[in-house]
């Protein structure tokens, strides 16, 4: 066993901080290694050969921002020690105008995000339908990826029940390619030109501001009963795929479906599909509760925490592949219309590569809060259809950024900047950091040499594919395919595990629960009648509400078994194991835990009666206390181990931790130990002991029960945890209702 201690993230800095104040002059620390910022590359996409700590601030003291070294940065000029604040007082004047105007306007959706830098390394497998390089067998490229929620604002909770964005920027050395997707593959709507509206029903109430980050009210829901094209995607959020476990346990989809085109200009449609290494996993309502008020930082945290101890999240890109047809239909399933999905037991996910982000951010400002993204950015080979979202939202993300980022030449942000050449003759406007040479910033030209030049075709220039134009007229409609609003939504729900469809009908009723307006509810109810009899029943009993019959005739499906969650097995790369310790506890039988558990690549984590040197007398020297019976709490935990006794400690007294619930003293376990066991009983989640633990969980009443296990020492313990939580949940530790068992 290693005397090493497994590496826990979440320091902030690359090196302890000394007790006292720093005096001595010295130069900025480094990064943390597992950090990293843009590519050095010109805002004209050119190699720099720029060391990346040249673009921080640096030097020893403190300037202005045009390198004038300031004296004294905490007091203002005055006209002495009790006079009034002088005008000329240059560094306040600067310091507070910077300061007043750090703020850019936040997206108005997918504002609260998280980011990081990665690789994509091609398989090769999309060479004979694709031109475009990224795709090249062992090709490496540099990507950085922003997930985020959809409603709510930047300081929202990130477990609110809703979409997330998946959104990818390629650096392609032919030109940036960006794909723009969600971690539900389709929309709510099936024209960009009612996305303001969308936004605005379920965006909190233009009269009181509330709720924030919630569907769970009134325009939501009236919006999406009288838009019933909008019930597809409602039926993922209001399953589990609507509160993820993790940014990295989440799928991605681009939505729509694009074009590929090859060396030989053959075409074909795809649909893009991002498949996490780690399998998709979501939380239980209770615990989405907990964290948003416990952390609401959860999503965010566990990806930098991930990528700092080394469990570097991994996705496979894949596509579903289809004959570029001039109907571009596919058994009967409009390809054009991005409310629709085509099983994947009809055409298989075909990897073509894989995503590892690697490197956390180094400012989350300048590069996951100022990063753009725009379905525009396209690279030869790949091309869009005439999917009429789509086709909306090539105009918005352009449009959007130039406001947000401040004028056109938002794309020379260092986040943002190509990283293959660029000479695009764009010139002048806000922000424009490039020294342009030349007079001649048009063409044709002579007066700079003709340059630039058009790429002749055997340079691998940008070609829109000639996709025919059907001849028609102008006219404000979508073709009759798209009619059909609710079969897709009966086959999400028939594919779900009876355990999901308990969830899901759980989440419809406590949001319809919220809809002060029963109308609201009543035209909500037809529409899930249209889905699901049953599963309007359930949620009709929920509200105390008759259950209509269905307006429309219910279509035979098959269900789709990759739209579930439940019933397979996968890896546990970065999982935290809580480890929890009384004042007794044989220290080497907790280091064999800790040393098994990391050697499993999960992340261990001691939990004792109290931190600092109390529980290095405890632990030993080579052992701390990560979290105490006052700090920890389930929502971290994707496992339990007890490791011995847990007796009320000191500070287990109503008065000092509310937790606590109870007397101190009244009981054999520490209160805060018996809802940190209750919590993560009842989220169905892996629990063990060895040694007196068991004592506690007999105490507390989880002794019995599937998914629970008692170990004869610490690694063994462990050993059996960790044959239980490839699965991610023990759901059969808890009967269904039978409601759906036919369904």
């Amino acid at each position: 066993m290693s005397d090493k201690q497994p590496q826990i993230p979440g320091s902030p800095g690359p090196v302890p901080p000394p007790l006292e104040e720093p005096t001595t002059p010295a130069d900025p620390l480094p990064p943390k290694p597992d950090q990293s910022g843009p590519a050095t590359v010109s805002p004209t996409g050119q190699e720099t050969g720029t060391p990346q700590e040249k673009m921080a601030q640096g030097g020893k003291f403190l300037t202005t921002a045009h390198g004038a070294r300031l004296k004294d940065s905490d007091h203002s000029l005055r006209a002495g020690p009790r006079g009034p604040a002088l005008l000329q007082d240059h560094h306040f004047r600067e310091k507070i105008s910077h300061f007043d105007h750090e703020r850019i306007p936040e997206r108005v959706v997918h504002a609260r995000g998280a980011g990081a830098h990665g690789t994509f390394r091609g398989y090769g497998t999309a060479s004979r339908i694709s031109r475009a390089g990224v795709f090249a067998q062992d090709k490496e490229t540099e990507v950085f990826v922003r997930f985020s929620t959809v409603v709510g604002s930047r300081g929202s909770s990130d477990l609110a029940r809703d979409t997330r964005g998946f959104a990818t920027k390629f650096y392609t050395d032919e030109g940036t390619w960006d794909l723009v997707g969600n971690n539900i593959p389709v929309f709510f709507i099936q024209d960009a030109l009612k996305f303001p509206d969308v936004v605005h029903a379920v965006k909190p109430h233009p009269d009181r501001e509330i709720p924030q980050a919630q569907s769970a009210h009134d325009t939501f829901w009236d919006f999406v009963s009288l838009h019933t094209e909008a019930q597809h995607h409602t039926m993922w959020n209001m399953a589990d795929r609507g509160i993820p476990r993790s940014f990295r346990m989440m799928e991605g989809f681009g939505i729509h479906t694009f074009r590929l085109i090859a060396e030989d200009g053959s075409t074909v449609l795809v649909k893009f599909h991002w498949k996490p290494k780690l399998g998709v996993h979501s939380v239980t309502w209770e615990e989405a509760q907990i964290i948003s008020g416990a952390d609401p930082d959860f999503h965010r945290r566990d990806l930098a925490d991930a990528i700092e101890a080394g469990a570097f999240p991994e996705w496979e890109l894949g596509v579903q592949v289809f004959d570029d047809t001039e109907d571009q239909m596919f058994a009967g399933i409009d390809l054009l219309d991005p409310t629709k999905i085509v099983p994947e037991e009809l055409v298989p996910v075909v990897p073509i590569g894989l995503m590892t982000l690697n490197k956390n951010t180094s400012n989350y400002f300048a590069e996951t809060e100022q990063v753009a993204f725009n379905p525009n950015n396209l690279v030869p080979g790949i091309d869009v259809t005439n999917d009429p979202l789509l086709q909306g939202r090539l105009f918005s993300y352009l449009d959007t950024q130039i406001t947000r980022l401040g004028g056109p030449n938002w794309n020379q942000l260092p986040i943002n900047r190509p990283h293959a050449e660029v000479n695009d003759m764009l010139r002048d406007g806000m922000h424009q950091t490039a020294v342009h040479r030349g007079v001649a910033p048009y063409r044709p030209n002579s007066l700079d040499g003709g340059n630039p030049f058009e790429t002749p075709a055997g340079d691998r220039p940008f070609i829109d594919h000639p996709a025919p134009v059907p001849a028609s007229v102008k006219e404000r409609a979508l073709p009759a395919s798209f009619d059909d609003h609710y079969s897709q939504a009966r086959l999400f729900f028939h594919s779900l595990s009876e355990v999901e469809k308990e969830h899901t009908a759980q989440a419809y009723t406590f949001e319809l629960g919220k809809c002060y307006e029963q109308t609201v509810r009543e035209r909500q109810l037809q529409a899930l009648a249209n889905i699901d009899p049953v599963l309007c029943q359930v949620v009709a009993e929920g509200l105390g509400l008759p259950a209509p019959k269905p307006s429309e005739d219910l279509t035979e499906v098959a269900p789709s078994p990759a739209l579930s969650q439940v019933g397979q097995t996968w890896p546990l790369d970065g999982r935290q194991v809580g480890l929890l310790v009384g004042p007794e506890v044989d220290a080497g039988e907790v280091a064999a835990a800790v040393a098994a558990v990391d050697a499993a690549g999960l992340v261990p984590l001691v939990i004792a009666p109290t931190g600092g040197e109390a529980a290095t007398r405890l632990l030993g020297k080579d052992l701390v206390a990560q979290r105490t019976y006052l700090t920890a709490r389930s929502i971290e935990f994707d496992a339990v181990l007890v490791a011995s006794a847990t007796p009320p400690a000191p500070d287990a007294a109503n008065g000092l931790d509310s937790k606590v619930g109870v007397t101190a003293g009244t009981g054999t376990v520490d209160p805060r130990v018996e809802l940190l066991l209750g919590e993560v009983w009842r989220q169905a989640k892996a629990i063990g002991s060895f040694g007196a633990g068991e004592e506690v969980l007999r105490a507390a009443g989880y002794l019995e029960g599937a998914g629970v296990v008692n170990g004869s020492g610490g690694a063994d313990a462990v050993a059996q945890l960790l044959a239980l939580m490839p699965a991610h949940r023990v759901w059969e530790r808890f009967g269904t209702t039978g409601r759906f068992a036919t369904t």
